[in-house]
């Protein structure tokens, strides 16, 4: 009772710009009677209500507890009136400054923009992010300002989007409240690098964005942390860059290899989150198929040649085409058409050449001509191989038959000159006509041996060991002719 009576002898001091919480005790369709402690209630007018959402006249009802701005303490009719907008207001810079002490992370959408930065709307209080503070604008960009047309271009595509932004500044006294994307990011990636270190597990597979390329590798955002992929694990053939093969927010699947905590370390492989393309090598080729190759290097050895993303073969030295010299004949890119020799899935080796190309193709045609000619042989004279192999027996018997006639002509003659020695010039005139009886007895059975033509005469070859065996003859006869002389 003393406590009432003490609020009644004093009323609550208000004044223009107060701020208090009230009871809402009576609703119409203009005005809505709060209760904020006075000896009259408040009135709050509907038509600065929103339409909908927090505040709007659907959602309020009789005995919510609500925020109310003293527009005036007293009217003429002893009631205060009051604004819920404004209060709303109010209430949004309290829990502003909250946020900024707990520092926080909070999302606004982009409503304008000037040469100095973009203006944002964090819950009905307009904000400020500086163009230095913009995570997607250059250096270069932020260093030319918003009079730049290219910068300007980029500030006005992005009004209404929404972004993530941190409260760097504060001043409720004079409305100021100043954000940067920058920072926003930062903080969020770091975090977010936490909770990945601890969820990552070796050998899962997950998607990313390639944010960055080195010379040794590419980076990819795996959604707030950056994992390294190496040179070696981007694909299944050689890479000799990164962009050969990847480009700056291409979108990717990568495999987990490591993760190292205590370094913030991510090792990534795109390649192992393919399938080998070894493993089914064999199902695709087979040695001696003809294949389209890519010079990809050359060695001092030979050169190397891709048919295939991550299928790679060795063209040798010795499969070359003689004299041909790799450093000068062959440069890197370079297409040929080439022929398979071995497959060895598990070494990774594949044996290719150039040389046999077109080698074996010529082979072939050259032995079908050979058998084509001997079809086509003469029907009378038989068949290139019956007549060779005849031709070849007749000059072995020819052969055997001389050498033996030569061996007794020899042996004749040594005999011969025994009885020249014993008999005198008698003996040796008898002995030079029995060798030539024997000559001219052997004539004959080296003849017999001789082919005949389809009319039954002596062929060329016969003729020509008739006229050796009369020039034989003829010499035997001088000889004997001299030695009677002498």
């Amino acid at each position: 009772m003393e406590a009432l009576l003490a609020s009644a002898n004093n009323p609550t001091s208000l004044k223009r710009g107060d701020v208090v919480e009230g009871e809402i005790v009576r609703i119409d369709q203009d005005e809505i009677l709060v209760d904020i402690g006075l000896k009259s209630e408040g009135v709050l007018s509907t038509k600065e209500l929103p339409a909908s959402g927090y505040g709007s006249l659907s959602e309020l009802k009789v005995h919510d507890k609500v925020l109310v701005y003293v527009v005036q303490p007293e009217t003429p009719d002893g009631h205060a009136v009051l604004s819920l907008r404004k209060a709303n207001a109010e209430r949004q810079w309290r829990l502003v400054e909250e946020q900024y002490r707990n520092n926080e992370l909070i999302k606004a959408r982009v409503i304008d923009y000037n040469k100095g930065g973009l203006i944002v709307d964090v819950n009905g209080i307009r904000g400020f992010v500086p163009i230095s503070q913009i995570q997607s604008l250059k250096r270069e960009e932020v260093a030319a300002g918003g009079e730049s047309q290219e910068t300007a271009a980029k500030l006005a595509s992005m009004k209404d989007k929404e972004l993530q932004l941190k409260i760097i500044e504060i001043n409720r006294a004079r409305n100021r409240l100043i954000l940067s994307e920058r920072q926003a990011v930062q903080e969020w990636r770091q975090r977010r690098r936490e909770e990945l270190l601890d969820e990552l597990k070796p050998g899962e597979i997950r998607k990313g964005v390639v944010s960055n390329l080195a010379n040794f590798g590419a980076f990819v955002d795996l959604g707030g942390a950056d994992g390294l992929v190496h040179i070696s694990q981007l694909a299944w053939s050689r890479v000799n860059h990164p962009s050969e093969v990847l480009h700056v927010g291409q979108e990717v699947e990568v495999q987990v290899l490591s993760v190292d905590k205590e370094k913030k370390k991510i090792a990534l492989s795109i390649k192992k989150a393919e399938v080998d393309p070894w493993t089914t090598v064999e199902q695709r080729y087979t040695p001696g198929q003809l294949v389209t190759g890519t010079i990809t290097k050359i060695a001092p050895f030979g050169a190397f040649a891709r048919i295939e993303d991550g299928i790679e073969g060795l063209i040798h030295l010795s499969e070359l085409p003689p004299g041909m010299d790799p450093k000068t004949s062959l440069h890197e890119g370079q297409q040929l058409q080439l022929r398979i020799l071995r497959i060895d899935p598990e070494r990774r080796r594949l044996g290719l050449s150039l040389r046999q190309v077109e080698e074996p193709d010529s082979a072939k045609t050259q032995s079908q001509g050979q058998s084509q000619s001997q079809s086509q042989a003469a029907p009378g004279s038989g068949s290139l191989e019956a007549t060779t192999k005849g031709a070849t027996d007749d000059k072995m018997k020819l052969s055997l038959e001389e050498t033996a006639r030569r061996q007794e002509s020899g042996q004749h003659q040594h005999e011969g000159r025994g009885e020249r020695r014993e008999r005198g010039e008698k003996g040796e005139r008898e002995g030079r006509g029995e060798r030539r009886e024997r000559a001219e007895k052997s004539e004959p059975s080296l003849l017999d041996h001789l082919p005949l033509g389809d009319d039954g005469e002596i062929t060329a070859m016969a003729e020509a060991f008739r006229a050796a065996a009369r020039q034989r003859n003829k010499n035997l006869t001088t000889e004997e002719t001299e030695g009677s002389g002498s």
